[in-house]
């Protein structure tokens, strides 16, 4: 397995806000809801599209499942982040905003030759 956390990127933007919203423990439904919030309501996860993307996430060891349940939560899964998966976030975050940065710098100079 890649342990590498540049080789897991870039990421789609469904994949990068699962990984992101599983800093702390969650089931799949709240996986769906916080991906919804993190994107404003932008990006929406199907159950189907959801549980692939967590059998691919488990199968690449970027999060875990873990015995996090209770009460009548108890049957749902819940997973979380690993090492390896929070530092492919974080190469992410720092991929985007280098990216995010050239943009700006490029149209500012565009704006100032114009």
């Amino acid at each position: 397995m890649k342990h590498d956390p540049m080789s897991f990127l870039p990421l789609t933007e469904a994949t990068f806000l699962i990984l992101a919203s599983l800093a702390s423990p969650k089931h799949g439904y709240a996986i769906m809801q916080e991906v919804s919030a993190l994107s404003g309501g932008a990006q929406k996860l199907g159950p189907g599209t959801l549980y692939g993307a967590l059998t691919k996430l488990l199968d690449q060891e970027l999060i875990r499942r873990t015995g996090e349940s209770s009460g009548e939560d108890e049957r749902r899964k819940h997973y979380v982040l690993t090492a390896l998966g929070r530092r492919v976030v974080e190469c992410e975050c720092a991929r985007m905003q280098s990216l995010s940065e050239l943009g700006r710098k490029a149209l500012a100079a565009k704006g100032e030759a114009q």
